[in-house]
């Protein structure tokens, strides 16, 4: 069983990390934002996680659509680029 403290620093967390769609009110995180919080310091470790929960939601018969969505997303980096990121309405709470 996990530690209350270490829930509640999670909400906190998932919280601070929140987006909402303006027009449905839709609430996501980008996958992105959240691994560092999860304890994930390589996206390429993070991804196979999220290949790994998209097959669970498929094989419990959820539509992966509606809980795992591809994004790109502008990034600032020494020049601008696409970079690859993953919304996941699965983690509401």
């Amino acid at each position: 069983m996990m530690d209350q403290s270490v829930i509640t620093k999670l909400t906190t967390s998932f919280n601070e990390l929140v987006y909402q769609t303006p027009d449905e009110a839709i609430e996501f995180w980008y996958a992105r934002d959240i691994m560092a919080v999860l304890g994930y310091e390589r996206w390429e470790n993070f991804s196979k996680v999220i290949q790994k929960a998209s097959i669970a939601c498929e094989t419990a018969g959820g539509l992966v659509d509606n809980h795992f969505r591809g994004v790109t997303k502008m990034v600032q980096i020494a020049s601008e680029r696409n970079k690859e990121n993953i919304n996941d309405e699965t983690y509401k709470y």
